[in-house]
């Protein structure tokens, strides 16, 4: 049995679930974390408030550097003033599998 992952491919790209914690030392990845209601999300840190989507930015900032990817082709899909976020991440899907995967383990 796999693990649950915490992104979805769709045909345009991939829709990833993320758990942000604001108000961070730094900013960073920290891999997938399983939840207590056993879905999965990638653990991101950054070091914004949550504060007039500060965060919001930051994350999307981050998570663009690490898919190599411009901030453009990501879109906050849901959870604007929410911890857990979802983000569809627009490009090549069998590209950004690989990226993602890589990010799971961090």
């Amino acid at each position: 049995m796999s693990r649950p992952s915490f992104f979805t491919l769709v045909p345009d790209g991939a829709r990833i679930t993320l758990r942000v914690t604001p108000n961070a030392s730094a900013d960073r990845l920290e891999g997938a974390r399983t939840r207590a209601d056993g879905s999965c999300a990638l653990a991101v840190r950054v070091c914004a408030p949550p504060d007039k989507g500060a965060a919001n930015k930051a994350v999307i900032a981050l998570l663009a550097k690490a898919l190599s990817l411009p901030k453009s082709a990501l879109t906050l899909s849901s959870g604007q003033t929410s911890r857990t976020k979802v983000i569809l991440a627009r490009g090549d899907p069998a590209t950004l599998c690989a990226m993602l995967e890589s990010l799971a383990d961090q």
